[in-house]
């Protein structure tokens, strides 16, 4: 079984991930919550790697403008970048229903105008 840091290591990786981007901070929030406090030592490693990156090199990560390559390509970052990449459970739902998350039940919403 892999080795997981202990909660001041844990701590410390949260506030190292702290960015200047909103949206990469989603993306971290998003990886702490699915893992309750269960980071293990090679995650953490490339988390490390990952938080060394500018904030917008960093998002072109998460969001898939670009891979990995050069000493980015090693097999903890490339763990944490599919975790960090992987929807969470509130936005899987969302895409399965059937209104697009919409919870009211009513069809979604058109943004064209009506032809007359």
């Amino acid at each position: 079984m892999p080795e997981l840091i202990d909660e001041r290591a844990l701590s410390k990786l949260r506030w190292r991930c702290r960015r200047g981007l909103l949206e990469n901070d989603l993306f971290v929030e998003r990886f702490f919550a699915a893992r309750q406090g269960a980071v293990t030592t090679t995650q953490a490693e490339g988390l490390g790697v990952l938080m060394d990156l500018p904030d917008n090199d960093l998002l072109d990560l998460l969001l898939r403008r670009r891979e990995p390559e050069g000493p980015l390509a090693r097999a903890d970052v490339i763990e944490v970048l599919g975790l960090m990449r992987r929807p969470g459970a509130e936005e899987r739902r969302a895409a399965a229903s059937p209104h697009g998350g919409d919870n009211t039940g009513s069809p979604p919403t058109r943004h064209c105008k009506e032809r007359p």
